[in-house]
C-alpha cells in the first residue's frame, strides 16, 4: 500500500508479524530510556499522594539493593524464557552459532561486536533463552554487562536484573570471575560489548568497523581471573538501521564526542522503518543477525599482568576476531569484499 509515497504495511499481515513488530518497539523504547522516565515521574508523583509511602519503601529498597547490579545480579530464569524474547528473535530472525564447545568448569569473557545501534542481538543472546543459549552451551550462565546507567532508574534497574545483567565495572568482572558471594560455582560467562558507545557512531551498513585497539581492560581482567576469552562477532547487527555518515570536525562529530566523552552513549544518526510504514521511523529493519561464538583463548592466571602479556593476549584476542570473521562472512554476508576495519 502507498500514499503520498510512503509504503504503509498493509492490513492483512499475520498477527505474528504484529507482535513481532510490538516487542521489538518494546525494547526501542527500553533503549531509549522510555521506562526510566515513567519510573523517574512515577516516583516523583508517588511523593505527593497518599500513596508517598510507595516511593519511600522503594527509595529504602534502592538503597540496600544498589550494589546488586555489581555484585553478580539477580536472575530469575523464568524472564528468559518469555514469549515477548521469540517474538523479538523472530522478527529479524536472530541465530546463534557456536563453533566449539566451552567447559562449563571454566569462566569466560565473551568480547562481542560489533556494539551496532542497539545492541539487538546482545540482548536477544544473552539476556534470554530465545536463541537456545543453555541448550548450545550446556552448564554455563551468562551475564549481559551493559552501562552503569541502566541501574541508576527505578523500573530500568529492576527489568535489566530479572534478565541477570550487570553493571560494566572492573569490581562486577571481578565479582563474577573470581566465583565471590552468588557466583559461587564456574560455568561464568561476563558477555562484553567491547566497543561500547563509541563503536555505535561507527555502525554503518555493511561495514565492521570495530573498536579495539585501546580496549585492554577486558584483557588485564581475563589474565588477572584466569577467564578464558572468546570472540563473538555478529553478522547483520549494524544494518538494523541506515546511518548518516558523519564528517571528521564536523559539529556532528563534535556532539558526538561530548555525548561520548561526558555521558558515556552514543549519537549515531539513523533512520529506521515505522510500526505501520516502511520508509521512516525509530523501528529498526527486518534483517538476518547471525551471531558467531568463537573458539575459547585460553588464558593463564596472573595477579600482575605486564603491559607486554596484556598486548600480547590484545592481539591473540584481536587475530582470532578477524579470523573468526574472514571465515565466516562467504557464508552469512551478501557483499563478499566486505572487509573488517580495526580503530
Amino acid at each position: 500500500m502507498q500514499f503520498l509515497g510512503i509504503e504503509f504495511a498493509p492490513l492483512s499481515l499475520p498477527f505474528e508479524r504484529r507482535l513481532q513488530t510490538l516487542s521489538v518497539l518494546f525494547y526501542v523504547f527500553l533503549f531509549l530510556q522510555g521506562l526510566s522516565l515513567i519510573g523517574f515521574s512515577l516516583f516523583i508523583y508517588l511523593l505527593f499522594t497518599n500513596y508517598y509511602w510507595i516511593s519511600l519503601i522503594y527509595g529504602l529498597w534502592y538503597y540496600l539493593d544498589n550494589d546488586t547490579p555489581y555484585k553478580g545480579g539477580r536472575k530469575f530464569p523464568w524472564s528468559r524464557t518469555w514469549s515477548l524474547w521469540k517474538y523479538f528473535r523472530d522478527y529479524f530472525p536472530i541465530k546463534l552459532v557456536k563453533t566449539a564447545d566451552l567447559d562449563p568448569n571454566k569462566n569466560y569473557i565473551f568480547g562481542i561486536s560489533p556494539h551496532g545501534v542497539m545492541c539487538f542481538s546482545s540482548l536477544i543472546n544473552f539476556a534470554t533463552d530465545a536463541t537456545n543459549f543453555p541448550d548450545l552451551f550446556p552448564g554455563l550462565e551468562p551475564h549481559l554487562i551493559t552501562l552503569n546507567g541502566q541501574f541508576f532508574s527505578p523500573l530500568m534497574r529492576e527489568f535489566f536484573m530479572l534478565c541477570g545483567s550487570c553493571a560494566c565495572e572492573e569490581q562486577s568482572l571481578k565479582y563474577i570471575l573470581f566465583n565471590k558471594g552468588q557466583c559461587k560455582q564456574k560455568g561464568q560467562v561476563c558477555a562484553l560489548l567491547v566497543g561500547g558507545a563509541r563503536e555505535s557512531n561507527e555502525a554503518y551498513p555493511g561495514t565492521y568497523r570495530l573498536v579495539l585497539k585501546r580496549r585492554k581492560g577486558f584483557i588485564r581482567i581475563a589474565l588477572e581471573t584466569g577467564a578464558s576469552l572468546v570472540p563473538v562477532l555478529t553478522f547483520g547487527e549494524n544494518d538494523a538501521y541506515k546511518t548518516v555518515v558523519v564528517k571528521d570536525g564536523s559539529f556532528i562529530q563534535k556532539v558526538q564526542a561530548f555525548a561520548k566523552r561526558y555521558l558515556n552513549i552514543g549519537l549515531p544518526i539513523i533512520t529506521g522503518r515505522g510500526i505501520f510504514n516502511y520508509n521512516f521511523g525509530i523501528m529498526p529493519y527486518r534483517v538476518p543477525m547471525v551471531t558467531i561464538v568463537g573458539k575459547p583463548i585460553e588464558v593463564e592466571k596472573t595477579e600482575n599482568p605486564t603491559e607486554d602479556q596484556i598486548n600480547e593476549l590484545q592481539k591473540k584476542y584481536i587475530d582470532d576476531l578477524v579470523n573468526l570473521f574472514e571465515t565466516n562472512k562467504d557464508k552469512y554476508l551478501t557483499n563478499k569484499n566486505t572487509n573488517i576495519e580495526i580503530l
